[in-house]
């Protein structure tokens, strides 16, 4: 994990639980109390490195809008119904593929929210007045879910209030090996701890900061441990020569510690990140080699690996997983009904065909 610098807090922010538990957590001396955070924000943007500066600054402030943002998908591709909690805005994590380089380019600092009473009054609206309903919602669009957690006991405040829903699910999904605070929380059954997971290699070449696979299967296994159920996200998927055997060691380490009645759902996503990324990437990461496979620009204005390489992959792993265990169900991110049909020989019509995956 890279290490936070600075912390900044808002002054109006300070009395928050959220303010009180960094302050108690963090080094005093690396902590500053400001009025508002416009000339941090400008000696970043002035930086060599703004987005790698951003990374370890840390901003505590009000979120001013909405906290809840229903995934926007993607144009043609199928969309799982996914609901996000943006809590926070980047990630003291640095992949190269991370979408947040472009997203923040103009504001970088590491944010996190101090009004979480705003925050779980907005939840408890859409839950509560949809009862009919069933929510899957995360908490890792905009940030790493757990990489903030040592220091603002989030997790403390969100995890019991999912545990009291009903037609609710709350997935924590982390490159992290951050879970001393899920650990002894009477979560009900209703959190689901994920870990984006990758071979070892790209993880060190491309997923800089972040626990190694070892500590990630090793966080996986405590949290089994205390009743959590657990899920994968094979998100990116990259290829290069030998992928397929670094990604089956991969697999064979997971079904090795992770009991499959544990895991309600694995996803699988190819890598795919706008053209304009292109330049950011290997500028910041010139040691990088995603950019070298063989990519496409498709309808969503993505880059992706030509439709049947990604055909390849994702069927090739659907069978590293089923040689393992034939019931837990496997969904795509992000990918076109053609797509589903090549691999798992059937398309769902829209997100309702997926919510028996995401209620089991």
């Amino acid at each position: 994990m890279s290490i936070i610098e600075n912390i900044y807090i808002e002054k109006k922010s300070k009395d928050n639980v959220i303010a009180k538990n960094i302050a108690s957590s963090a080094n005093t001396s690396s902590i500053f109390y400001i009025d508002t955070s416009g000339d941090v924000l400008a000696k970043i943007l002035k930086s060599d490195d703004p987005v790698g500066s951003g990374k370890r600054n840390l901003l505590v402030t009000e979120n001013k809008g909405s906290f809840l943002k229903k995934c926007p998908g993607t144009k043609e591709m199928v969309c799982c119904n996914y609901y996000f909690i943006n809590f926070a805005t980047n990630c003291p994590i640095d992949c190269s593929y991370c979408i947040m380089q472009e997203y923040l380019n103009n504001n970088p600092l590491l944010k996190v929210f101090s009004n979480v009473d705003a925050m779980l009054s907005e939840l408890e609206n859409l839950i509560e007045k949809n009862q009919s309903k069933y929510f899957r919602i995360g908490t890792g669009e905009l940030s790493d879910s757990l990489a903030f957690d040592y220091l603002t006991g989030f997790s403390k405040i969100i995890v019991p209030f999912f545990a009291r829903r009903k037609n609710a699910v709350l997935e924590l999904k982390t490159k992290t090996n951050e879970i001393r605070n899920l650990v002894g929380l009477d979560h009900g059954g209703k959190t689901v701890v994920a870990w984006s997971v990758n071979p070892q290699r790209i993880i060190d070449s491309e997923e800089l900061c972040s626990a190694s696979l070892e500590q990630r299967i090793d966080a996986a296994v405590v949290c089994q441990q205390n009743g959590y159920n657990i899920a994968f996200h094979f998100d990116p998927i990259i290829l290069y020569d030998g992928w397929e055997a670094d990604y089956a060691k991969v697999i064979e380490k997971i079904f090795k510690n992770i009991n499959p009645k544990s895991i309600p759902w694995i996803s699988l996503g190819c890598l795919r990140f706008s053209p304009q990324m292109k330049s950011i990437i290997s500028e910041r990461f010139y040691q990088s080699n995603i950019l070298n496979g063989e990519m496409v620009i498709c309808p969503d204005r993505k880059l992706r690996y030509f439709k049947p390489l990604r055909v390849n992959a994702y069927r090739k792993v659907v069978l590293l997983i089923r040689n393992y265990n034939s019931n837990i169900p496997i969904y795509l991110c992000m990918e076109s009904q053609d797509v589903w049909r090549k691999v798992f020989g059937t398309t769902p019509d829209g997100v309702n065909n997926l919510n028996h995956v995401f209620k089991r």
